[in-house]
């Protein structure tokens, strides 16, 4: 009798899963996600290192944010955004380290 094997990702997980690679598939939200990797900032700092609108930022922070691959931290009345957590970061320093590979 032959046994099947139980997949590593659940369909809800593998869902789940790729709706966070398409919001990451935007290069805006990528370079946004890798901007506050190191060190939390404001969305006008985020805005001008990037070239970018304060409220096309504000936009994509709000998905990215949903998605828990942000967090926001209120600091007097600035908000801070920053990786949500190590995996995040891990995940996306891996890639960028991949795609300098040759």
């Amino acid at each position: 009798m032959a046994r099947t094997k139980k997949p590593l990702l659940s369909d809800d997980h593998a869902t789940a899963l790729a709706d966070l690679f398409r919001l990451l598939g935007d290069p805006s939200r990528l370079k946004i996600v890798v901007s506050c990797l190191r060190t939390p900032l404001a969305v006008s700092d985020i805005a001008d290192r990037l070239g970018l609108s304060v409220s096309l930022v504000s936009h994509h922070l709000r998905l990215l944010k949903g998605a828990r691959l942000v967090r926001a931290e209120r600091q007097g009345k600035q908000v801070f955004y920053g990786a949500d957590d190590a995996h995040v970061r891990r995940m996306v320093e891996d890639m960028v380290e991949h795609i300098g590979e040759h």
